[in-house]
């Protein structure tokens, strides 16, 4: 597979050269698709293999959690997949805690969702309220340090919660709503995990103005040796062991729940509506619809066609979008001047700053050494 400099895109797929990282084959596929198609087939099973092993994950979760309140926790965003998952969870007889985390941004339409869901389904609903000064530090902190994503300190306290509740209540079982019939395909270039308390609190550390007080973080060495080994937790993706297509999730959704779905994908949350249809393409050219919609193509949810048609539509409408910015602002307590000072000034990668890399590629090559010990 070959590298290419100028502008071109996949000849099965929709991901193109925004991605510094792509290569294509002699057709003209990326690889994105490829590994899709050796890499992920090996953990997505749309199939009867697949419902064989949820059965099987579904009566382990079951036998584990005997004689406990809650044999599982489901994080509900109100998404469609955390919310489609949490109609499954019911059908399936499990007894989950459900847990939404609140980080300040939700819309009026996700609270009016996440009601609809929980009360048809019967289920107990914790919500954990971030500390709002915690989080308008942080936000601030990474608009500063001007790198991609923006939604680290959304999604690492999302996570962060769950484990902490999970293990506060001798819970084994996160259920999870990602999946890689929507989301198999993602660029590294564009990426860094949300999970690196090193890099979050390094930026933070940098540009912040105040200590956190209530914001908890996971550790590396919690996320990837005390929580698994030791606590024995488990995170289950439950949609990758079915036949997942989204838009007759939002069906069932509606019919069921009387769901509304959300005008723009992360719909639920203000700032991701903005950060991915605003920011990401304005301040680092990158659009993320392109890897979301390559996904479903993959998956064989939707044609090629299709996605070139929806990557015409706007991202965003004027209006929408001075409405969403001045909200921001209010929000953040800044001024127009200050937002626009903070997207024009220079970008940054994740790597600027401290990250937890070094550890992970000494653990990886640590596995990768024990895996050759044992073979002999």
């Amino acid at each position: 597979m070959t590298k290419v400099e100028n502008y071109r895109c996949c000849s099965r797929c929709v991901m193109d050269t925004t991605d510094p990282e792509i290569v294509f084959d002699d057709q003209g596929v990326c690889n994105h698709c490829h590994q899709f198609d050796k890499h992920t087939s090996l953990e997505w099973f749309p199939n009867q293999e697949g419902a064989d092993r949820l059965k099987a994950i579904v009566e382990q979760i079951k036998a584990d959690g005997q004689g406990k309140e809650y044999d599982c926790i489901l994080g509900l965003s109100g998404g469609v997949d955390s919310s489609y998952l949490a109609l499954k969870v019911r059908e399936w007889g499990l007894r989950p805690l459900v847990m939404h985390v609140d980080a300040g941004w939700n819309s009026e339409l996700a609270v009016a969702n996440i009601e609809k869901i929980v009360k048809y389904c019967g289920y107990d609903l914790h919500t954990h309220v971030v500390d709002w000064e915690d989080m308008r530090d942080l936000h601030l902190s990474y608009l500063q340090a001007s790198v991609a994503n923006q939604d680290v300190p959304q999604d690492h306290i999302f996570f962060a919660s769950l484990y902490h509740f999970a293990t506060s209540n001798n819970i084994r079982y996160i259920l999870s709503g990602s999946n890689f019939a929507t989301e198999g395909v993602f660029p590294s270039a564009w990426h860094h995990s949300a999970m690196d308390a090193i890099n979050l609190k390094a930026i933070h550390k940098k540009y912040g103005k105040r200590e956190l007080v209530n914001y908890k973080t996971i550790s590396f060495f919690k996320y990837y040796i005390w929580y698994p080994f030791v606590k024995k937790m488990r995170t289950v993706n439950p949609l990758n062991y079915m036949p997942y297509d989204k838009a007759a999730a939002v069906k069932e959704l509606e019919k069921t729940v009387g769901y509304t779905p959300y005008a723009r994908k992360h719909g639920e949350s203000i700032f991701t509506k903005f950060f991915q249809n605003y920011y990401l393409p304005t301040k680092f050219g990158m659009d993320k619809r392109r890897p979301h919609l390559s996904s479903t193509i993959v998956s064989g949810q939707i044609t090629r066609e299709v996605a070139l048609q929806k990557l015409e539509e706007s991202l965003y409408s004027p209006e929408e979008l001075q409405i969403d910015i001045t909200y921001l602002c209010k929000k953040l307590r800044i001024t127009r001047e200050e937002f626009d000072k903070l997207m024009q000034s220079p970008i940054h990668h994740y790597l600027d700053y401290p990250n937890w890399d070094g550890r992970l590629n000494t653990m990886r090559a640590i596995k990768r050494f024990l895996k050759r010990i044992l073979r002999f």
